[in-house]
């Protein structure tokens, strides 16, 4: 049997699985496996983790324990209880002064945002159909529309343009054929956030060329200096967009498996039907432990105060480096030029000075040279507790002092 003339083109065709090319994330966590064995006696600074370092609420898990044991919650979900829907809809008013949502038509839950960007192309793209996707960024509604023989538009975010993407570089044969705008604010890696500006602008050029907007608002309750903002609070939002929220940054649920889809009812009956044939949706009682906290403003603003702490004293400790950087919009991320040299050692782009720095001074952060050439370092590092968080961007500090970085 000639197993490799079966796989689909799309993952590679008899190609699949024979090429020597190695995922970003890949390398990272070789290198990081090298780097603890050539220095076992070092303690690897971790700041490329993209998850929560805490556990989830007390009334969310009180509430977990509690449902697990009620007969009621052992079936299928299929597209979610009602009683998320409504704290979701709930949570959308308080958090995002967004009215009227009807948890029974403008609401579906997601088993995370993951399923929901890889379903969403499934709704909308034909061969040939064109998705505008922001870079850098989460592949998966590409990856999703790619595999549908649609294609991928990539529209860079330029520091010079505060990381937003420029709507008028965008040539109008190409906007003939898009059905899909992903967004994602506050944006990973960058950390900018959203403004009305933008999305009012956004929401006028998606009306304009009759797109759907897809915001991915992971990071949403994560804003700094500003109050959370949704788009579907603009006027227009609900009519040209579907909004993602996730539990797992906002209620260090990454694990858990749990968001939900906002928007125009169309939109999210499409989104429901197609869902309803991958999945039998998410464990009840994750979703009744859900209610516990998600439009409890107090518990997300615990841990929105928790990153902020540690976002400020990372920026001291970067700054102090020779990085160029500053309090980000929004997410627990720094987004900072790559080095272009450490002492003697020249770099290409910030691959190699993300690979130098784990292997040579056990620093990990995620690289990206999509458009130009950054580290981005996340508030999500392991340590004890708020006093250890000291000594941790204490030893950043002097490790990136003693590779001798500089950006010229």
């Amino acid at each position: 049997m000639n197993m490799q003339k079966l796989f689909a083109a799309r993952i590679g065709g008899d190609k699949f699985g024979t090429t020597n090319e190695i995922y970003k994330f890949e390398k990272i966590k070789r290198a990081k496996a090298e780097a603890r064995i050539n220095h076992p006696d070092v303690e690897l600074l971790d700041f490329g983790v993209g998850e929560p370092d805490q556990i989830a609420p007390a009334p969310i898990r009180k509430a977990l324990k509690k449902a697990v044991d009620q007969s009621s919650n052992r079936g299928y979900a299929d597209n979610g209880i009602r009683e998320f829907k409504v704290a979701a809809s709930d949570y959308m008013k308080k958090f995002f002064g967004v009215r009227n949502l009807d948890p029974d038509t403008e609401i579906n839950h997601s088993i995370g945002s993951k399923p929901a960007l890889a379903l969403l192309p499934l709704c909308f793209i034909n061969p040939g159909d064109v998705a505008l996707v922001t870079t850098p960024g989460y592949p998966v509604l590409a990856t999703h529309t790619a595999y549908l023989g649609g294609k991928v538009v990539k529209l860079p975010l330029l520091k010079e343009n505060g990381f937003y993407p420029d709507l008028g570089k965008i040539p109008s044969d190409i906007l003939k054929e898009t059905k899909l705008f992903y967004v994602n604010y506050p944006n990973n890696p960058t950390g900018a956030a959203p403004s009305e500006i933008f999305f009012d602008r956004l929401i006028a050029f998606a009306q304009k060329h009759n797109i759907l907007i897809v915001q991915d608002a992971a990071y949403a309750t994560l804003v700094y200096g500003r109050s959370p903002l949704s788009i579907l609070s603009r006027p227009g939002g609900k009519d040209t967009a579907i909004e993602l929220h996730s539990m797992s940054k906002s209620y260090n649920m990454t694990g858990w498996r749990l968001g939900f889809v906002a928007g125009h009812s169309r939109i999210v009956q499409a989104y429901a039907e197609v869902k309803d044939n991958v999945d039998s949706g998410q464990f009840k009682a994750i979703q009744v432990a859900a209610c516990a906290g998600i439009a409890d403003r107090k518990l997300s603003d615990s841990i929105k105060k928790h990153y902020e702490k540690r976002l400020k004293k990372m920026v001291g400790a970067l700054k102090t480096s020779g990085f160029e950087t500053s309090m980000p919009g929004g997410t627990f991320y720094l987004y900072a030029p790559a080095p272009k040299k450490a002492g003697n050692v020249s770099f290409k782009n910030a691959e190699e000075a993300s690979q130098f720095l784990i292997r040579n001074h056990l620093v990990s952060t995620v690289p990206w040279d999509d458009a130009g050439s950054f580290l981005r370092f996340s508030a999500t590092f392991e340590s004890k507790n708020e006093k250890d968080d000291e000594r941790v961007i204490n030893e950043l500090l002097y490790r990136l002092k003693s590779a001798q970085l500089s950006w010229e």
